[in-house]
């Protein structure tokens, strides 16, 4: 999405735009923001007509820049839903953002590896409505299966092509009072199954760590966790940063992108048959009562 001539590469492994060298400026990848807006369509969002990119500033070793650009106030696509086990989930956004280099940790050294730096990445933020881990697994089958049928990425989660980062806590009934944990962002998961153990970890330490310390949630006491999946357990790496810390603002040197209403409808003509109209479909051709029993 934000590359130079040559992307990072084992042949080119010097990206002035990954490595934020003078004069590298960042180039938006027109396929990808397409594919990113066609993304949200298929999840029912509505599309912002006037959008634009922003620079999210934070300082971490991944990020040579020192700011990744990303989208908030005029993301692509908001306001989408999912329907799974006949409930909806609110899709806040389908937005755009460049990837940041990846993190190994070999002993008490930290390589970092370029090779992803810059990719386009899409990000997909739901709403706090999902209450239970068998409905995450069916939410992140049902993302993936999207965004397989529309072509964009095979969403393989072991190959890095698709990952989960789930913020979790907890509503606790004491005492006819009703409390919530603080907010817990977990990184660094690689697969379905890491993504449900962490979550089921969490549901565990956070429950415990009530108990010991009646620790409520606030503005100020967000935590990003690592996943150790080894040990089966997280890991604290930071107090999350708030949206006032990231210090957004626009751009300078990507122009605001505009979408006239024809692009839109051309995009929503482009969808394919997505997987639960096919099954609604499947099941008005063939109902159940129809079908021969198994012998």
């Amino acid at each position: 999405m934000f590359s130079s001539t040559f992307p990072c590469s084992a042949q080119f492994p010097h990206c002035p735009v990954c490595l934020a060298l003078p004069g590298a400026l960042p180039v938006p990848n027109k396929q990808a923001c397409l594919w990113c807006i066609k993304l949200g369509l298929a999840l029912n969002c509505r599309v912002n007509k006037h959008s634009f990119f922003e620079r999210k500033n934070y300082f971490y070793p991944d990020l040579a820049k020192g700011y990744q650009i990303s989208q908030y106030q005029k993301p692509f696509t908001v306001n989408g839903f999912v329907e799974i086990q006949g409930q909806k989930i609110g899709i806040n956004r389908v937005h755009m953002e460049e990837d940041t280099a990846k993190s190994q940790h070999q002993g008490d050294s930290t390589l970092l590896d370029f090779n992803r730096s810059g990719v386009p990445l899409v990000e997909i933020v739901s709403e706090p409505d999902i209450h239970s881990v068998d409905l995450v697994k069916d939410y992140l089958k049902h993302i993936q299966q999207i965004v397989r049928y529309l072509g964009i990425s095979q969403d393989d989660v072991e190959r890095g092509q698709m990952r989960c980062e789930p913020t979790i806590n907890l509503e606790i009934e004491q005492n006819g009072q009703v409390f919530y944990t603080p907010l817990v962002e977990v990184k660094n998961v690689a697969s379905f199954t890491g993504v449900f153990q962490a979550i089921e970890y969490e549901i565990d330490r956070q429950t415990e760590e009530f108990k010991q310390t009646k620790q409520v949630k606030n503005d100020t006491n967000k935590t990003t966790r690592g996943w150790d999946a080894d040990k089966r357990q997280t890991f604290l790496q930071r107090q999350k940063e708030g949206s006032a810390d990231y210090r957004y603002f626009p751009e300078p040197d990507i122009p605001p992108i505009e979408w006239i209403d024809k692009e839109i409808a051309d995009l929503k003509k482009s969808l394919p048959e997505l997987p639960q109209q096919k099954s609604n479909r499947y099941q008005k051709i063939y109902p159940y009562r129809d079908m021969m029993p198994l012998v």
